[in-house]
């Protein structure tokens, strides 16, 4: 468990946090500031709960049925009612990094003091987090409307100590068993208390989160694996020259050829032709890399703008304004969120394309310049990594198809009352396996990669001091070089491991500097 403590404030948090909470265990506590505005709201929801004028989410029914004003003595019972019948989810459990940014970024919004619940709503939120408790969280329930409204109904049934929850030992019990288990006592919900625990982009907000931080990671993989194929191919190293790029001053694509640039500082591979017809210029995939990893770079960043600003919203229907009124809105509508997290993507499929075209490329015999046909030690005998680049191609295949926008589909709900939704949720759920997807292909272009590079050096060529490091260093993670044919999976495996946790960029940055 990370023991750094998150503070929640009453205006946003860090992506930093997000992750820290969702992944690495980091404790919650609520600032003194955001106690102090739970309080204030709930005083305005009080006084309007008290009159005898309807107002929504207070003393109204929900959604289609909004007409319908609830007398005093129901209110508590809607606020249950609406958390039990929404926590309405199916399929395969979604993984706990998920329910806890799910929870994290809630009680993000839920403190900002907009939402008029009571401050020990927001405590208990806290201590199930603090205590390791994660709410049994389905696949399928949300259309990325009016917030993702199961997966948020099944967080708020654990506070209220009903359904499943998985304890911080990794085992599935009643939710009220481990609250008391962690002397947690569950909540009374009251008059809006349970509407604003469900009403947010909370998961597709902290999954694009997370997402963000893993591609920044394969963004700099998929420049040294690229480097890498340039390198084994032959090609030329002059295609990355500052000058090129600043002439056409897209800011990835300058960032990328650095990073290229620096990987193949003192190689001496580039630049030969080992065919009869010297090479005038070499392959899109290999030429063209700085403008395809830049592009991607370019686009995480205006969604890691969008993932700052829905950071820093407060998201819930109705709102509580500092005027004292409480105000219906369309604040929960996922679009902004699910566009972003569709356009990733879209990037994601084309680097993992690129990707794989260079493999393809190194294990050519007619397009390697002099490599062994699909880098095998005696080719037709062995078979060197011919299926491994079937598996790269079948990854990138299904990236194709995760590519198709969720966002641009809508489906009416809520008796027409909801009659446009963002899909959000199922454009990040897509993304995820995207994301798990491109790291798998990102790694096979390495090991490919690698391979061809250390048969150069059989050939009498000297790999650039990065290269090299790379090769060392994922040969010490158990991916072994060339030779017989052998049992590749568990390379593969090695490999895919080394990517995602970042090491391959942690190996090459002692010798290129840090690397963007």
């Amino acid at each position: 468990m990370d023991m750094h403590t998150v503070v929640v404030g009453t205006s946003g948090t860090t992506a930093e946090d997000v992750v820290a909470v969702a992944r690495h265990g980091a404790r919650i506590e609520l600032s003194t500031a955001a106690v102090d505005a739970l309080a204030a709201s709930r005083l305005i929801v009080d006084a309007l709960a008290a009159k005898p004028e309807p107002v929504y989410g207070v003393s109204t029914g929900f959604g289609a049925l909004a007409s319908r004003h609830i007398s005093p003595e129901l209110r508590a019972q809607l606020q249950r009612n609406i958390v039990r019948s929404h926590a309405a989810g199916m399929g395969p459990r979604v993984e706990r990094e998920v329910v806890r940014a799910l929870m994290f970024l809630r009680l993000k919004t839920v403190a900002s003091g907009h939402t008029g619940v009571r401050p020990e709503v927001a405590q208990t939120m806290e201590d199930v987090l603090n205590a390791g408790i994660t709410p049994v969280v389905h696949e399928y329930g949300s259309l990325g409307c009016s917030g993702d409204l199961a997966p948020l109904s099944h967080c708020a049934l654990t506070l209220m100590g009903e359904g499943d929850a998985e304890g911080p030992d990794g085992t599935v019990r009643p939710a009220g068993e481990l609250l008391a288990a962690h002397g947690i006592a569950p909540v009374e919900l009251r008059e809006k208390e349970g509407l604003a625990l469900l009403n947010g982009t909370d998961g597709m907000l902290g999954m694009l989160v997370m997402a963000l931080a893993d591609l920044r990671n394969l963004y700099t993989s998929a420049d040294i694996t690229a480097a890498l194929s340039l390198e084994a191919l032959l090609g030329t190293d002059k295609v990355l020259a500052p000058e090129l790029h600043a002439i056409r001053p897209h800011p990835g694509q300058g960032v990328s050829a650095d990073n290229m640039l620096r990987v193949l500082a003192g190689s001496g591979l580039t630049g030969h032709h080992q065919d009869d017809a010297p090479r005038v210029q070499d392959a899109y995939s290999v030429r063209c890399a700085p403008q395809v990893n830049g592009a991607g770079r370019d686009t995480l960043d205006y969604a890691a703008e969008v993932a700052g600003r829905e950071l820093a919203s407060s998201v819930d229907n109705p709102v509580v304004l500092p005027d004292g009124r409480v105000e219906s809105n369309g604040n929960f509508h996922g679009a902004p969120v699910a566009y972003v997290l569709d356009f990733l993507a879209i990037v994601a499929a084309d680097l993992g394309s690129i990707c794989e075209r260079r493999t393809d490329r190194l294990l050519d015999k007619n397009r390697s310049h002099g490599l062994p046909p699909f880098l095998a030690h005696d080719a037709g005998v062995d078979s060197g990594l011919m299926i491994a680049q079937y598996t790269q191609a079948a990854l990138v295949s299904e990236m194709k198809r995760l590519a198709v926008p969720a966002s641009a589909d809508s489906i009416p709900s809520s008796a027409m009352q909801e009659d446009h939704v963002s899909m959000g949720w199922s454009a990040a759920r897509k993304l995820r396996t995207a994301v798990d997807n491109l790291a798998r292909i990102v790694a096979v272009e390495l090991y490919a990669a690698t391979r061809a590079v250390e048969i150069r050096a059989a050939q009498g060529l000297t790999p650039a001091p990065a290269s090299q490091a790379a090769v060392a260093a994922l040969r010490a993670a158990g991916a072994q070089g060339p030779g017989p044919d052998r049992f590749l999976a568990p390379d593969l495996a090695a490999a895919d491991t080394f990517v995602r946790e970042g090491r391959l960029v942690a190996a090459v940055e002692p010798v290129t500097g840090p690397l963007a």
